[in-house]
């Protein structure tokens, strides 16, 4: 990426209209959970490396690293890597049954806003983000992070955050452990349905069951 000029960058983040908004459907999500579930397995087996069907070198670690910074490891629950939130990201950038100007607009938004954002940290700090200390790389991130305080000229880092702030919240929050952090109940097995529990019809202002 570091071959590519700023009017370049500019250029491409400024015909994806898709970084303006994002919206993953339930189907979409879990057939990048599948990938995920199979190329990442669990830590303790031996598995060669994950093999990249977008990003390549530079841009995987730009993309763990931010995605760890969206959603760090705290006491509640891993981090989005841990979550394997790169991997669905890939996934969906790559999804053959999406629809294919989508996908493209999307693939152009992410790969634009990640050269915008390495050459952002190149101009200020004569670095990659990934080499910028932590102080550097959060300096440049609350600038683009609240769109309403962001100024002007850093329009393009504001439409890429979003997009990929996004597209790291629906990795995080639609994986095993993302539910298991907010508690979700669904998806669950349930032997013998006997009907609305009392209580919820009361609340419901319903008939008992067999009134």
């Amino acid at each position: 990426m570091s071959g590519i000029e700023r009017r370049e960058i500019l250029k491409r983040l400024g015909a994806a209209p898709v970084a303006a908004g994002f919206a993953l459907s339930e189907a979409r999500a879990q057939r990048a959970h599948e990938h995920v579930r199979r190329e990442t397995p669990p830590a303790d087996g031996e598995a060669p490396p994950y093999e990249r069907r977008f990003f390549d070198e530079d841009e995987w670690a730009m993309v763990e690293m931010l995605a760890d910074l969206i959603i760090p490891a705290d006491e509640r629950s891993g981090s989005a890597t841990e979550a394997g939130v790169p991997v669905f990201i890939d996934f969906i950038l790559t999804d053959e049954l999406a629809e294919p100007r989508e996908r493209e607009e999307m693939q152009t938004a992410v790969r634009g806003g990640l050269a915008w954002l390495g050459q952002e940290c190149r101009t200020r700090f004569s670095r990659s983000f990934v080499d910028c200390d932590d102080e550097q790389r959060r300096a440049v991130l609350d600038e683009i992070a609240w769109p309403e305080r962001a100024a002007p000229e850093m329009g393009p880092g504001v439409a890429f955050f979003n997009l990929f702030r996004d597209l790291v919240a629906s990795g995080f929050w639609t994986s095993r452990m993302g539910m298991d952090d907010i508690g979700y109940m669904g998806n669950t097995y349930v032997d013998e349905w006997t009907g609305c529990p009392p209580e919820v019809l009361r609340k419901l202002g319903l008939p008992p069951k067999g009134a």
